[in-house]
């Protein structure tokens, strides 16, 4: 099902893959290369409804509008901020999440849409090459339990350059950004995102 949603940022589309006896929803948008078609998204689309998570895949109006470019942070949060509505009012806790920039996104507006939860997929903690233009704070300042899953070859943060914090951190083994993993790899492509979502999912029944 899919939902049309008007912001201040322009048209938004949520896609909803719905638990038959959902407890929860995560909301999870996308990174600012891509959509919702992201192989991360679609596992957890997937995956989750399964277990009673409602998976609403955000498409941030940049993308509805069939832009290239996305638009500078406070745009973007200001979209998400837009269908966040629609996100509760299934009356249901609501876990904000994302890939990449995405990511980014539920971190800095966790604590002020009052989400239970975020979960960070493909954290860009900095651009490739430049670890010191860190996005550290951005993660630490969520303030609600966080998951980061990472890929353990992500040019833009490898687990280990991970600050400690109040999150809890899930490598998947060889996967780059888009938590691809190369053919000589120890685990094939279906492991990988394996390894994803069954994270996902312990940490999300651990929500209560």
């Amino acid at each position: 099902m899919t939902e049309i949603i008007e912001t201040d940022a322009g048209t938004a589309r949520i896609t909803w893959d719905e638990a038959k006896k959902a407890r929860l929803v995560l909301a999870v948008g996308h990174g600012a290369g891509g959509g919702i078609e992201a192989r991360d998204l679609k596992a957890l689309a997937d995956a989750l409804p399964r277990i009673g998570v409602s998976v609403a895949r955000v498409e941030q109006p940049w993308r509805v509008a069939g832009k290239k470019m996305a638009p500078a942070p406070k745009t973007l949060d200001t979209g998400w901020r837009g269908i966040w509505p629609a996100l509760a009012a299934r009356g249901l806790p609501v876990v904000a999440g994302g890939r990449s920039a995405g990511a980014r996104v539920a971190c800095r507006t966790a604590a002020e849409l009052g989400a239970a939860a975020v979960l960070a997929l493909a954290f860009p903690l900095h651009p490739p090459g430049r670890p010191e233009k860190s996005r550290a704070e951005e993660l630490l300042a969520a303030g609600v339990p966080t998951l980061v899953v990472q890929g353990g070859n992500d040019p833009w943060g490898r687990p280990p350059e991970f600050p400690e914090g109040r999150h809890e951190l899930v490598e998947v083994p060889d996967a780059d950004h888009g938590f691809a993993v190369p053919k000589r790899a120890e685990i094939t492509q279906e492991q990988a995102l394996d390894v994803l979502t069954d994270a996902v999912a312990r940490w999300a029944a651990s929500l209560g």
